[in-house]
Formats: structure tokens, sequence, C-alpha cells
């Protein structure tokens, strides 16, 4: 917990919730133990949303299709949802998800190794939501930023692990410790690269959120 606790159930009290379908969703997942966005992550997402009303969104890592609905759910526009998950027992929850929400024209799940798939996408979107493996965020960076537009909005999920992040390399459990290191990579490319500008809060598990540069503030 990076917040105190207290805070963060006093805040989440305040939250007026979702629809009937998202939050029975989210029951059954908890549940089922399956990992989905915090209630204060949930918040933060309708509030850029409602900002900057994204018409392409792209999502690596679907789990069962949570986040993609509260997207479309939320987004204040009509918008394509593209999103990716290489876990096969969870694509067709994801997709009956879609189905029974109403959203199946609306949001796309693309199959594989995100690695892969983002390779072979070429638009360009205006909203990209990482929520994968934590370990390989660095890995999808380059083709995230790529297929970023100039005025984008990038949002990685769980980006300070708890608060493990601060600790040292050798104070991390040896299993924990290439997730660790790869992601202190990637916050540090987050908020150095100089086609970025990038805040990272204490919400959640941590997340950060990232705006591409458009051409003329780079000159």
């Amino acid at each position: 917990m990076i917040v105190d606790e207290r805070f963060v159930t006093y805040i989440n009290s305040l939250n007026t919730g979702n629809t009937p379908f998202l939050e029975e969703l989210e029951k059954k997942a908890k549940a089922d133990y399956v990992p989905i966005i915090r209630r204060e992550m949930q918040s933060l997402l309708k509030l850029l949303l409602a900002m900057k009303h994204p018409v392409r969104i792209l999502e690596v890592g679907t789990a069962v299709g949570f986040s993609a609905l509260l997207m479309a759910e939320y987004n204040p526009v009509d918008c394509e949802i593209t999103t990716i998950e290489n876990y096969e027992k969870r694509i067709p929850i994801a997709k009956e998800n879609f189905t029974k929400a109403g959203r199946d024209q609306m949001i796309t799940l693309l199959e594989g190794d995100a690695a892969e798939v983002l390779k072979t996408l070429q638009e360009p979107y205006d909203f990209i939501f990482m929520d994968a493996a934590k370990g390989q965020y660095i890995h999808f960076f380059d083709d995230v930023l790529r297929l970023l537009a100039e005025g984008g909005i990038l949002v990685s999920d769980n980006v300070l692990q708890d608060g493990d992040i601060i600790e040292s390399h050798y104070a991390v459990t040896r299993r924990n410790r290439t997730i660790h290191k790869r992601m202190r990579e990637y916050l540090y490319e987050l908020t150095h690269n100089e086609n970025l500008t990038t805040a990272v809060l204490p919400v959640g598990d941590g997340v950060t959120v990232s705006v591409k540069k458009e051409q003329q503030e780079k000159e």
C-alpha cells in the first residue's frame, strides 16, 4: 500500500460507482482472483477520458475485459477500442463480457503476445492504457510510443509495485529483481524521453500519465 489505507478507504467511499453490469463484473473478478484496476484508478481513468475524449483507444492487457468496458462506458464520445490479451483462458471470458455488455462492435480483442501484436499495428491512438505484465512494459515502449498520437495520453498502471520500487536491488526478493530493474528502467524512460511529459502518481499501485508532445513543442 503506497498511500495510507485509511485515506484510500475514505477516497473510495466518495466513489459514485459504475453501471450495474460493471459492478457485477468487478465482484465476480475479485471472487475469481482476477486482477482488475482499483477503484481509485477507475476514477482517474474516467477523469482522463472526460478531459481527452479519445476516439481511438488501445489497451495492453485485457484480462476479463473490465477496463475496456469501463472506458467504453465512460468515454463521452463514440470510440473504437483495441485490446490485446495473451492469456488463453481469459480471452473467451472477455469476449463473452463484451457481448453481454453490448459493446462487442466497439471493442476488438487481438489475441497474442503484445510484443508481437503491437508491431503489426499502424494507425495512431490518442489514448493508450498499459495494464499487462509489468516486467514487459519496457519492451513494449518503442512500439507504444510509435503508436501514440501527438497530444495523446499514455497511462501505465501498477508502476510502483506496492512501494517496492524505492527499495534497493538487494532488498527486493530474488524472484522480483528482474521486474524491479525493468520497471525502474521504464519509469526513467517515461520521465526522461524528450517526446513525453510524464507525471508519476501514487494512485492505486502507482500510475504514470504521459502526454506525447506535439511537433512544435519539441522544436
